[in-house]
């Protein structure tokens, strides 16, 4: 089913094709890149993962590519559409969400410049990039024009209760736990028939993890407390990330500090899987060829990926 959003805001159901295959936004007089944004089809798969019924959906992306938030971003759109009530969880600070909330509640001319205050203009990796800002903009368009859609920055430790709290777990553990609470406690504020989840996919695993000498639960396997949880990992065949990495020359010692220049960011190759010749989709079920495993319920296929470089660099 075809929707229309107009700007008084009502929602026009009209007749057509499923709405997974072909939905879009129809916006009179807008300019042609707004109304871009706004035409959406969900990715092949995703019916079979909302038929499921579980609270939160994970999705666990390789940071820096163009392709991970895309297909998120159409997930959400087709959400929208259908008048589903959708959060989305991004890994950004925590301690930045006050910003974000703020920014979500600006009109669309002021939304980029708020967004940047938010603390994005100080990402120079993945995390930070134009893919993800697009992700993040065009939720918000579609929120403006009457869609619910929320937003949380759920990274890390909120406050110091939260990180006390979390203190006695072993090795990355606190800062899992803190991830899964701030995304549980923003879901808990409304009645949302979706939780969005995009991660990096070392977050995304939904069982306990050895790092070192450390052994503790993932952000996903400590979200199963407060609801059930489906978790797809990535997978490409290969491309292009954009991330940061260490020199090759540069030794890292523990305990001391990184020298300025010792981290490079940029567009890097990324490997990948064999190449399936298909569009994106997601798949309840191992890779092609892969066993099970207890980490995720399944994949998102996303085909060559491509950098996508900072969204705010100096």
């Amino acid at each position: 089913m075809k929707y229309l959003i107009q700007k008084s805001f009502a929602v026009l159901a009209i007749a057509g094709s499923i709405w997974a295959s072909h939905s879009a936004l129809a916006l009179p007089n807008e300019e042609p890149a707004i109304e871009e944004q706004l035409t959406c089809s969900a990715p092949d798969g995703w019916l079979g993962v909302e038929a499921r019924g579980a609270r939160f959906v994970v999705f666990g992306e390789i940071h820096g590519t163009a392709q991970a938030p895309q297909l998120v971003s159409d997930v959400i759109c087709g959400l929208a559409l259908r008048e589903k009530r959708v959060l989305l969880a991004i890994e950004f600070s925590s301690v930045n969400d006050p910003a974000l909330q703020e920014a979500w509640n600006a009109t669309e001319s002021d939304f980029r410049h708020a967004l940047e205050r938010g603390g994005w203009e100080r990402r120079d990796d993945g995390v930070g990039s134009v893919a993800m800002r697009s992700l993040v903009e065009r939720a918000h368009i579609l929120k403006s024009r009457g869609a619910q859609i929320d937003i949380v920055a759920f990274n890390g430790a909120r406050d110091d209760d939260q990180r006390e709290r979390f203190a006695d777990l072993s090795g990355q553990g606190p800062h899992e736990a803190a991830q899964a609470e701030n995304i549980a406690n923003a879901a808990d504020a409304a009645d949302y028939d979706a939780v969005i989840v995009l991660v990096g996919n070392f977050h995304a695993k939904k069982d306990t993890v050895a790092v070192g000498n450390a052994t503790f639960e993932t952000m996903a396997s400590r979200l199963e407390q407060y609801g059930s949880v489906i978790s797809l990992n990535y997978a490409s065949a290969g491309g292009t990330s954009w991330n940061c990495q260490a020199r090759e020359d540069f030794e890292f010692i523990p305990g001391q500090p990184i020298p300025e220049g010792a981290i490079v960011c940029g567009s890097y190759s990324l490997g990948g899987s064999p190449d399936l010749g298909l569009e994106p989709f997601i798949a309840l079920s191992p890779f092609p060829g892969s066993a099970a495993s207890p980490m995720f319920d399944g994949y998102f296929w996303l085909g060559h990926t491509t950098a996508s470089a900072p969204a705010f660099k100096d």
